[in-house]
Formats: structure tokens, sequence, C-alpha cells
């Protein structure tokens, strides 16, 4: 994942929770994440012309966002996840795993604004 630090180091604030606002606060922040949601967008929604995946389009993007704004929390789940990926034993591996997945699940509760 592809992180920008903006706002003199601060982490930016999340935007409205809408695609529209949700990909410009992406093509300022974190524009390395551009072109895989553009490319989500379309093979999910705008080439089905079905509105029902968006909810969970949303999550899964709010979550990237939240991650990919905040440098320091991206690369913290980048090496929880590397690390379990090279864990020789599976207890270990799936207790970082968890750590991950944990600080994802907290990183896509970011209300907007904040």
């Amino acid at each position: 994942m592809t992180t920008v630090p903006h706002l003199g180091g601060r982490v930016p604030p999340m935007p409205e929770r809408n695609p529209k606002a949700l990909r410009a606060a992406i093509a300022e922040y974190a524009p390395g994440l551009l072109a895989d949601f553009d490319r989500h967008w379309k093979r999910a929604i705008a080439d089905t012309y079905d509105l029902a995946p968006v909810p969970a389009f949303m999550a899964r993007w709010w979550t990237e966002f939240a991650l990919a704004r905040d440098p320091r929390l991206d690369r913290r789940v980048t090496a929880l996840e590397a690390r379990a990926a090279v864990a020789d034993d599976n207890d270990h591996a799936m207790a970082l795993l968890e750590e991950a997945a944990h600080l994802r699940r907290e990183a896509g509760k970011a209300e907007p604004g904040r």
C-alpha cells in the first residue's frame, strides 16, 4: 500500500462517508490506491449497474484509506502480516494475523472528519 504523508505529518481526516468523497480523499492523500479503487468500482458497480455491492465496497475502501492515511498504522499492519507470512509456528502466525485484523477493524471504524 502506498501512503503519502500530508498536513505537516498529521493524519488527514476521514472524508464524508460516500464514494465520491472517499475517492477524492484517496486521490489527494493516498494516490497509490486510486487505480485499484477505480478498477474495483468499475468492475463491481459501474459495469454492472448494481448498487447492492456499494456498502461492501465502501467498507473495504473506507478501511484501506483509513490505513493509508496513517503511515505508522499502515506500516504496523503491513509488518504484522509480513511476519505472519514467514512465521514457523502456526499459532504465532495466527496471533499476528489476529492483531493485524484487529487494527484493520479499528481503522474501519473511523468517523468522517476524524
